[in-house]
């Protein structure tokens, strides 16, 4: 059974950075696409970055493209999130996934596994 466990969040100042992290055991991580999804109160679930598990294709959403880097070590079965230039509408609980399937899907119900959250909030 794969485990996931999400860490990293925090508050931040808008322009600011965190680094998010998704630890993965069981199963076999590089054969994963993993994703970030974030869901901010009153909004709808969002995707947010997707990293195929071996050949390390990458998607983001628009908004997040050019501050935000998704990147993963299989040698320490973790997926990463890199967030620069954070802005107040970046505020939310942010998700990892992992799925079966071997390509990147932006559907939240592809996704079989996943962590528990983690909260990030910018603010001054």
């Amino acid at each position: 059974q794969v485990h996931l466990v999400d860490s990293g969040g925090g508050l931040v100042q808008p322009g600011g950075s965190l680094r998010l992290s998704c630890a993965c055991s069981g199963g076999t991580f590089s054969n994963y696409p993993m994703a970030w999804f974030r869901q901010a109160p009153g909004k709808e679930w969002q995707f947010v970055a997707g990293s195929t598990g071996t050949s390390y294709n990458t998607n983001y959403v628009d908004s997040v493209k050019g501050r935000f880097t998704i990147s993963r070590d299989n040698a320490k079965n973790t997926v990463y999130l890199q967030m620069n230039s954070l802005k107040p509408e970046d505020t939310a609980i942010y998700y990892c996934a992992a799925r079966k399937a071997s390509y990147i899907t932006l559907l939240r119900s592809g996704y079989e596994y996943w962590g528990q959250g983690t909260q990030v909030t910018v603010s001054s």
